[in-house]
């Protein structure tokens, strides 16, 4: 009997304690704003969505390599002589860009936000944004492509580098053989002079016996 009564008190009890902190909100200010019209003001140092400046962006690969999760893919393609990268060939600091970037794409559905690939990036130009709101139907709507260069042209710049480099082989050929047969024709020089001088030490030779 006794037991009976305390399950029946701690079921009122508890049930009292939960209803009084219900009735303590009821009657407190609310806080909860219309959003999206109102939005609260993020935090200085916020981390959200990256953004890559690729009129900065070098291709060095820097925060590709930083990424714990692989998030970030990079191609690129060197540049010929007489090409340019972008619009000067050069970033907002003065540096020379020597590489196409044809592919930097940045899946956000892996990004964990750790801002680890900012801070290796020489030229600045991958920065977190106080951009939050990107959800998508589909998981490759979260595959951003920053790159500048559309498919088309990335193979354009990719088949003019092929081609200076079949040319530099074929020159680098070329100037080996034209530097081995110039060998050759040393060597042949050498070989065809030596006879010629031990005939002169023989005949001196026996010039100095008969007198």
């Amino acid at each position: 009997m006794k037991e009976y009564f305390k399950h029946i008190y701690q079921t009122v009890s508890t049930i009292s304690t939960g209803m009084n902190i219900t009735f303590k909100q009821m009657f407190r200010k609310s806080v909860t704003i219309q959003y999206p019209e109102q939005r609260l003001q993020l935090p200085e140092r916020e981390r959200n969505r990256l953004f890559v400046n690729m009129e900065d962006c070098i291709g060095c690969d820097q925060c590709a390599k930083a990424c714990p999760v692989s998030c970030i893919d990079i191609e690129t393609v060197k540049v010929v002589p007489g090409d340019v990268v972008g619009k000067t060939g050069v970033t907002s600091q003065g540096k020379k860009k020597a590489l196409h970037v044809t592919d930097f794409t940045i899946d956000f559905a892996k990004c964990c936000y750790c801002q680890l690939c900012v801070f290796p990036c020489p030229t600045e130009c991958i920065y977190m944004t106080d951009v939050f709101e990107f959800s998508a139907y589909e998981r490759n709507g979260l595959k951003y492509q920053f790159a500048d260069l559309t498919p088309e042209q990335g193979a354009e710049k990719k088949e003019m580098y092929a081609k200076y480099a079949l040319e530099q082989e074929e020159k680098k050929k070329q100037a080996a053989a034209e530097a081995a047969a110039k060998k050759a024709a040393e060597e042949k020089a050498k070989a065809e002079e030596k006879p010629a001088d031990d005939k002169k030490e023989t005949d001196s030779k026996t010039d100095n016996k008969e007198s």
